[in-house]
């Protein structure tokens, strides 16, 4: 189950000062943007990584939308486990908010995800699962739609296709594969070979 993070009364907002684990599957694999301790492969069990998330700011414009990636309900997702001083936790926090909820079409939860390794240890983290009520939740597209957005999009963060493929990237160096990410990339690629 996910627990809201409550900006007024919760022990994650800063008023405590326990490290904070962070949990990142997207864009947060491989350009995380604040300061942290240790970074850990892991698994988050319940909702899986999609691109199902119209970007209207970071990846695309409301005229053009992007394409952004979400962790949707159901199945599992490998990502990365970030581990955060605890003296850094309020100013981590406060630059996730800032990055991922320009349009709150995230919920900010705590999940349990479990760490790769000899331990496999379960630690909770701060994730983003997208609010499938938000009218920036793009559901489950086609491939043909999924590269049509991806092909247009570009936001205040740069190209959608970048995006794509360095979360690929990223994906690659932690040693699997997303195999809707990875028939998408091959077909961006194509697009023009040698490119991000």
């Amino acid at each position: 189950m996910s627990t809201p993070v409550s900006p007024a009364t919760s022990r994650n907002d800063g008023e405590s000062t326990s490290d904070l684990w962070v949990f990142g599957y997207g864009s947060l694999m491989w350009r995380p943007g604040f300061e942290f301790v240790e970074q850990v492969s892991a698994r988050l069990i319940g909702a899986h990584r999609a691109l199902c998330v119209y970007s209207f700011d970071h990846r695309g414009t409301p005229e053009r939308p992007g394409l952004v990636l979400g962790l949707d309900r159901g199945g599992a997702c490998r990502g990365i486990a970030f581990r955060v001083a605890g003296e850094r936790r309020a100013a981590t926090i406060a630059y996730l908010r800032e990055r991922e909820q320009t349009t709150n079409v995230y919920h900010e939860v705590m999940r349990s995800v479990w760490l790769e390794g000899d331990a496999r240890q379960r630690v909770s983290a701060l994730a983003y699962i997208v609010d499938r009520g938000h009218v920036q939740y793009a559901g489950r597209l086609s491939l043909q739609e999924q590269l049509r957005y991806v092909r247009q999009g570009h936001g205040r963060s740069g190209d959608n296709r970048a995006y794509v493929l360095s979360t690929v990237t990223s994906i690659e160096a932690q040693g699997f594969r997303d195999a809707p990410l990875h028939q998408l990339a091959a077909l961006l690629h194509e697009d023009s070979p040698g490119a991000i």
